[in-house]
């Protein structure tokens, strides 16, 4: 099981991936928004999507937990 983690603070501007997706490392999971800037949050593993843990609108801060990869 792997933690997909926000690499820096941001809000969550768009969730790519779904639960049940499978996904490839390297496959986006979400973009985050800080500063007028988007940030493509990449998956570290292949798998499928056990849990996304956060809502397109939502707030992170470095190293929160995006989603959960089986």
């Amino acid at each position: 099981m792997t933690e997909v983690k926000a690499s820096m603070a941001g809000s969550v501007w768009k969730l790519v991936a779904a639960q049940g997706d499978q996904i490839n490392e390297g496959d986006d999971v979400a973009i985050l928004e800080s500063m007028k800037m988007e940030i493509p949050i990449p998956s570290e593993s292949s798998g499928t999507v056990k849990e996304i843990k956060v809502e397109e609108g939502d707030f992170v801060n470095e190293g929160d937990v995006i989603a959960i990869i089986e």
